[in-house]
């Protein structure tokens, strides 16, 4: 079972949000970390993050902006089974990008304590984490990350929040999502209008997510995929869907509007690509999750080269002496 002492969860917007750093316990410019709103020179520009903000705000005005959640609370529930996995408790964690407690939700739900968990709110930008070294016991994020423009940074920030064998359990679209409509628009674009422009954002591949979270400091690495089909009724309801959960793209590159012909002739390639038998239309979300700990001496190492006393082809011999073994009974 969880025993979780106490969650902050950072919503996207302005750092700090007017709040005095010291009334939060909080860090005004921490020694390695850029202050808000500076950006590092290796980082590309890809997204607009005041066109995000305000994407997000929009969502979250709707009449009734929880029938947009179901993907997020789902893969809310996966990030908490993986903290549920690990046996130990969690005086202090923090949830980046929480949305509207995704993953809060499901935390609460096994809590040892048996009460809900005391959350404090903060308004900041995941691209700066506004709070102290070796901070918190656990981090968490959902599906958030992916509109970051300078990744390596995030995790280097979370990286630095993290208390001495602490970890960061996190999840984020992979390179696959929204595939089909991607692909739809694309060919739609091409035969109607001469060429095509990216509607749908480019995401991390999971090759170089591993040597991201290498790279910001952490070890004992595990990253995985899975991937989540949602039907619709056709593809104006996904894109509805996306408008609602606050996924449409942001990219600096994209184009403004589509032509009504070109919308109904994706709409058409779309259906007749991959269509399902019942007459909706799948689109896949691929998800990458991923573990990292932030090292402390007492975790375990691997052994210094050289120092093995078995060679593999000994373990070799070996498994064939017990094979035949088994034969001669």
């Amino acid at each position: 079972m969880l025993r979780l002492g106490g969650l902050w969860v950072l919503r996207l917007g302005s750092p700090a949000a007017g709040v005095p750093a010291k009334n939060l316990g909080l860090r005004e410019v921490a020694s390695r970390v850029s202050s808000p709103g500076s950006t590092s020179p290796r980082a590309l520009n890809i997204f607009d993050r005041d066109l995000k903000r305000k994407q997000k705000n929009w969502a979250a005005r709707q009449p009734e902006p929880m029938k947009f959640d179901y993907l997020k609370e789902e893969v809310g529930s996966r990030i908490a089974d993986r903290v549920y996995d690990i046996a130990r408790n969690f005086p202090l964690a923090l949830d980046v990008g929480c949305g509207r407690g995704y993953i809060a939700q499901h935390l609460n739900k096994k809590n040892i304590l048996e009460m809900e968990i005391p959350t404090v709110s903060v308004l900041a930008d995941e691209e700066f984490l506004p709070f102290r070294e070796n901070t918190f016991d656990l981090v968490v994020s959902s599906l958030s990350l992916h509109w970051v423009n300078d990744l390596p940074r995030a995790l280097e920030q979370i990286h630095y929040v993290l208390k001495p064998d602490g970890v960061f359990i996190g999840a984020m679209f992979g390179g696959d999502t929204l595939y089909e409509l991607r692909c739809s628009l694309q060919l739609a674009e091409t035969e109607r209008e001469g060429g095509f422009s990216p509607h749908v954002s480019p995401f991390t591949a999971v090759n170089d997510l591993g040597h991201l979270l290498g790279r910001a400091g952490f070890n004992t690495l595990t990253v995985d995929t899975d991937e989540i089909q949602v039907n619709y009724p056709g593809m104006f309801e996904l894109m509805e869907d996306l408008q609602g959960m606050g996924e449409s793209n942001c990219a600096w590159n994209r184009k403004g509007l589509l032509h009504r012909d070109t919308m109904l002739a994706a709409a058409a390639v779309y259906r007749e690509m991959y269509k399902n038998e019942d007459g909706s239309v799948p689109a896949t979300y691929q998800i990458y999750y991923m573990i990292g700990w932030k090292y402390h001496d007492s975790q375990a190492r691997p052994a210094e080269r050289g120092s093995a006393t078995v060679s593999f082809g000994e373990l070799g011999r070996i498994n064939n002496f017990m094979s035949q073994g088994k034969k001669s009974q």
